[in-house]
């Protein structure tokens, strides 16, 4: 089984910048795809980012790309998201995903955490 707890989320002004970390426990994080999706109030969850296992390769929504980095530490065993740039309409609930699989559904979420762009 594999826990997720993210962490880092909060209030900021627009063109502020948050970082957003993901703990996991549980085996073999080095060779899982870690992904961060985003739900904003009244909307569906979306894709924001993932990064590749052992590989490392990193795939933004076009909406975030150039402003947002996804990034992992396997020694950690933590995956992050650094925000820059940003805008009120980034403000949502994110929340950090796992998978063992290079494509397919995600089985493992976190709990989410609130991140708030104030205009």
């Amino acid at each position: 089984q594999v826990q997720l707890v993210e962490s880092g989320g909060g209030l900021v002004q627009a063109g502020g910048s948050l970082r957003l970390s993901c703990t996991a426990s549980g085996r073999a994080f080095g060779s899982a795809t870690m992904g961060w999706f985003r739900q904003a109030p009244g909307k569906e969850r979306e894709f924001v980012a993932r990064v590749t296992g052992r590989d490392n390769i990193p795939f933004y929504i076009d909406s975030v790309e150039g402003r947002f980095t996804i990034s992992r530490d396997n020694a950690k065993n933590t995956v992050y998201l650094q925000m820059n740039s940003l805008k009120p309409e980034d403000t949502a609930v994110y929340y950090c995903a796992a998978r063992s699989t290079p494509s397919g559904d995600y089985p493992y979420w976190g709990q989410g955490t609130q991140v708030t762009v104030s205009s």
